[in-house]
């Protein structure tokens, strides 16, 4: 780790505790940044609870084919008792109980398409699954890395600082020498001002960074957070491929054109028969049958006989839809509506996730060519600076022509940060575009 990779982590820390008591600084690393980000969204932990739901639904729709056993009980006392031929069925707490088993057979197909709607549901969740994890990678590295940035900048501005109020201190000695103007001095001071403002701004921008860090990292406001990834290496960028199919969003798309598909031939069901096979078992018991019987001489005594037993069934079922005044011709053509625009929506948005890569591979291409002409431009004002100090040193230059210099340092330094951290955002958007950020 060089010195100026030093002074920028002591600056980062220094910037994280102005404006409030802050607690022990935390160090941070790119990686770290990013599992910190994932294992704290609340937008995540939605999308993961959501493919558990449609893991569930996938599961749900496969018990559609498997038979139904239901129980049943069922208690009733009626009054008065049934008269039947001079006999009284007595039903005062009669009881019955049994279990039937359903077993589908043929549905028109429902059952089938409702199972491959259910996979592609789950396939679907995956997706949004791997589309949020990608969004919060994105918003991780903008936030790291625009916040490291910031704090170069910080850093840069105040060696501007040093170095115009080691001018100041000389020109001091040189008005009291009489060897400039109070005019001179004035300009310098002038210039002093415009540099605090702009480093007062730039700590301001640093700790709205360090905010934002910290809400997405999941970490409590006042955390100081260092930066550890200082060392800035921009490797040229190898071929750039446009590929999208792996792209999420293109996904749910083809998803969806498959949704419609099957919603077509769920509607289409509806105008065809229905096969169900049942089964059942019912015990009863607690029915009473009172009467009078002749035992012979005219003499009547009273008989009473309960009833208890089971009975048995197997029912085969046909339905057989015959006139719903064309529901179900009008459900079948809106299917298709939803069909042709799902499958317009697909063709749209792939020519737009095209454009979106192209965009971003001409990102990464000249946000690379931009930072080599930042680091030309910047030996080219440090140069240039070294040249004027030594000229007006020797009297050879203005003072304008000093402060000119320094300027274009300043600028030229606040270019190669912008450049360098533009290109860590573009190689980011690039992996998101094409759906390989991970």
């Amino acid at each position: 780790m060089n010195l100026k990779t030093i002074y920028t982590i002591v600056c980062a820390v220094g910037l994280a505790g102005t404006g409030s008591a802050m607690a022990q600084p935390l160090l941070l690393s790119h990686s770290q940044c990013r599992e910190m980000a994932l294992a704290h969204s609340e937008e995540l932990e939605q999308a993961d609870i959501r493919l558990r739901q449609a893991e569930l639904d996938n599961r749900i729709a496969t018990t559609a084919y498997l038979p139904k056993l239901e129980g049943s009980a069922t208690g009733a006392y009626v009054f008065p008792d049934i008269d039947m031929m001079g006999m009284d069925l007595r039903m005062r707490g009669m009881y019955m109980a049994g279990i039937t088993l359903t077993q589908p057979i043929y549905t028109g197909g429902k059952i089938t398409a409702g199972k491959r709607m259910a996979r592609i549901g789950e396939a679907a969740a995956g997706e949004q699954l791997r589309m949020a994890r990608m969004d919060i990678l994105v918003d991780a590295d903008n936030a790291y890395w625009t916040y490291l940035a910031v704090g170069r900048k910080v850093y840069m501005l105040e060696s501007y600082c040093e170095q115009m109020d080691t001018l100041f201190s000389q020109m001091s000695g040189s008005l009291s020498a009489g060897m400039i103007i109070e005019n001179d001095l004035l300009r310098i001071q002038a210039k002093q001002s415009e540099i605090h403002y702009q480093l007062q701004k730039a700590r301001n921008g640093a700790d709205l960074c360090r905010l934002s860090l910290c809400r997405l990292i999941g970490v409590d406001d006042t955390t100081a957070i260092v930066p550890t990834d200082t060392a800035w290496v921009a490797t040229e960028p190898g071929l750039l491929t446009a590929e999208i199919d792996n792209r999420p969003e293109l996904s749910l798309l083809k998803q969806q054109v498959e949704i419609g598909k099957l919603q077509i031939k769920n509607a289409r069901a509806e105008m065809l028969p229905t096969v169900g096979l049942s089964a059942g078992y019912t015990y009863y018991g607690n029915i009473k049958l009172n009467s009078l019987v002749d035992v012979g001489n005219g003499t009547m005594m009273p008989y009473s006989e309960e009833f208890r037993d089971g009975i048995g069934m197997v029912m085969l079922a046909v339905k057989v839809p015959l006139f719903h005044w064309g529901e179900v011709h009008k459900k079948v053509r809106k299917a298709r509506y939803e069909l042709r625009s799902a499958e317009l929506d697909l063709q749209k948005n792939r020519r737009l996730l095209n454009l979106e890569v192209q965009q971003a591979m001409r990102n990464v291409q000249d946000g690379y060519r931009l930072i080599g002409t930042a680091q030309i431009g910047l030996q080219q004002a440090v140069e240039n600076l070294r040249v004027m100090r030594n000229r007006y040193a020797a009297s050879m230059a203005t003072l304008t022509d000093l402060l000119d210099a320094q300027s274009q340092w300043q600028q030229a330094e606040s270019n190669l940060i912008e450049a360098q951290t533009q290109y860590k955002i573009y190689e980011t958007a690039y992996l998101r575009a094409t759906g390989r950020l991970e």
